[in-house]
């Protein structure tokens, strides 16, 4: 006879904490499940309304998400709530400490906006694909068992509202605990107020997943909704604890100082923005010297810019092509690179310029929502990370010329809009990133319009893995060229065609299948 089961053991076999949430707090007291809870085990943090999709996430099997998730669609669900779902489901199992977690909830945003660009009938697809790498990863590091984020304990701190300066000094010091607690304090005052605080901790150094975190759970916001700010942000605090425990050189250290240094020498502590536009010719000279400078050069020179008053937002466009030089400089994984997925000669994934180029769009993005003062760090330490990325990572970018080269271009021989599109589908499919870019270049030459580019583009992005970067660089690509003046905006689109060639070849798991369920 098997021995009676212990309170915990059988609140671990109740699916989702639903137990209390059904028969109520009161009843849960009498039966001895909230003391129990209390005692032996962090709170659940629980979702309301959403608590059962979320768990649906976490909980069903993967050979069977895809049907229940279609399933979900056709009895009213939409897209938004099932990205929010998944969001918070990655939240609370990972908490922004997982690699392959992490970068799953990084794509959700993207994927929603391409969603948006696609006809109704394939509009679920980049969702399910990212919502099927979501779930599996979530199984893979043990589910429900193995949750990171509970419910954090009011500190009674909200009231006297702590500094971003106190949240940032406990993260230094690897106070998980701490900083969970003044975090949560920060957000019961508003979304912006954590966003804002939680990018001084970030601040304190330019490694891409800590950049790029942050403003994808702020644009996921932007999909779904502010009332889960706290939940989003907070893996963003928790990740940038976790890294303080990694070994960093003096040269990792460099923005803690620099930074304070260059926004008190160019005096723009309580400065507002400028709005001075600049002239096409600067930018490509400001890019230039990003590019080509010193890190701490390239942050010096955003700060002299931003203390002129030139418009953050030009500031923001010559990073951004600085960072995209580097993708179409890149002469691709050497055979000391080589990895499964990732070939000899591929760009895909996490390149260098593809690193940078996310990292670069993050800044410029924050820049763009934060507060002044964040506005002017974001770009200062987002030119010195494409210097840093330029020069850090190995590779000789200033001497490796940009694609697409002159006998590339040449070769393009097509004028009319269809015959292009065609030979670019073809130059992916036959993984001709030189070839890709110059018809993209080509194209975009003779005033083509954008549309269809994008349109065969983003049928890639939503068909090949990726290397868990597909979604994240289409999206990357798309803002960019939204946000930059004509005379270098199709730079952007160039890119994406190489990095699209590159990564053809390797269906993204989960898609086949999301195409037979919804008959697409």
């Amino acid at each position: 006879m098997n021995a009676p089961r212990s309170r915990r053991e059988f609140l671990a076999e109740v699916g989702c904490g639903m137990l209390v949430a059904s028969v109520g707090a009161a009843v849960a007291g009498e039966l001895g499940l909230a003391s129990a809870l209390g005692e032996e085990a962090p709170a659940a943090l629980s979702f309301g309304d959403l608590e059962p999709l979320v768990c649906l996430m976490q909980e069903t099997p993967i050979n069977d998400l895809l049907p229940a998730l279609v399933k979900q669609l056709r009895s009213g669900t939409d897209l938004k709530q099932l990205t929010a779902a998944a969001a918070l489901a990655n939240a609370r199992t990972f908490g922004g400490e997982d690699y392959i977690g992490f970068h799953t909830m990084m794509a959700l945003a993207p994927a929603l906006h391409m969603s948006q660009e696609l006809p109704v009938d394939l509009q679920p697809l980049p969702v399910l694909k990212v919502l099927y790498r979501n779930t599996n990863r979530i199984q893979e590091q043990g589910g429900r068992k193995q949750e990171v984020l509970h419910a954090v304990k009011s500190t009674g701190l909200a009231e006297s509202h702590p500094s971003a300066e106190m949240l940032r000094e406990a993260v230094r010091g690897k106070k998980v605990e701490e900083a969970e607690k003044l975090f949560a304090a920060i957000a019961q005052h508003s979304p912006e107020d954590a966003f804002n605080d939680a990018l001084f901790a970030v601040q304190d150094h330019t490694e891409v997943h800590r950049v790029v975190l942050p403003y994808r759970a702020w644009d996921l916001m932007g999909l779904i909704g502010k009332e889960q700010a706290h939940t989003l942000l907070r893996q963003s605090v928790r990740y940038c604890v976790k890294a303080e425990s990694w070994s960093h050189t003096a040269a990792d250290r460099e923005p803690q100082t620099l930074l304070p240094k260059l926004l008190e020498e160019h005096k723009l502590l309580g400065r507002a923005q400028g709005e001075r536009k600049a002239e096409d010719g600067w930018i490509e000279q400001m890019s230039q010297t990003i590019l080509r400078s010193a890190p701490d050069q390239a942050a010096a020179a955003a700060a002299a810019a931003l203390a002129e008053g030139i418009s953050p937002d030009d500031i923001g466009q010559a990073m951004t092509l600085a960072a995209n030089q580097l993708i179409l400089r890149d002469v691709g994984r050497t055979a000391l690179d080589e990895i499964k997925g990732k070939p000899l000669g591929s760009v895909h994934g996490d390149s260098i310029g593809v690193h940078a180029s996310d990292s670069a769009n993050a800044w410029r993005n924050m820049a763009r929502v934060s507060n002044d003062r964040n506005c002017f760090a974001s770009l200062i330490l987002g030119s010195y990370q494409v210097a840093l990325d330029r020069a850090a990572r190995g590779g000789d970018f200033l001497n490796w010329q940009p694609l697409p080269l002159s006998r590339n271009i040449a070769e393009i021989k097509s004028n009319e809009a269809d015959s292009l599109l065609r030979e670019l589908e073809e130059a992916v499919r036959g993984n001709l990133q030189a070839k890709a870019s110059a018809i993209v270049h080509r194209y975009g030459q003779l005033g083509h319009p954008v549309r269809p580019a994008f349109d065969l583009l983003l049928r890639f992005a939503v068909s090949e893995d990726g290397a868990l970067h597909a979604e994240k660089f289409y999206r990357t690509s798309f803002e960019g060229f939204a946000t930059t003046r004509e005379a270098f905006r199709w730079r952007h689109v160039v890119a994406l065609a190489r990095v699209t060639a590159s990564e053809f070849g390797r269906p993204a798991a989960g898609v086949a299948e999301a195409r037979s369920l919804l008959k697409v």
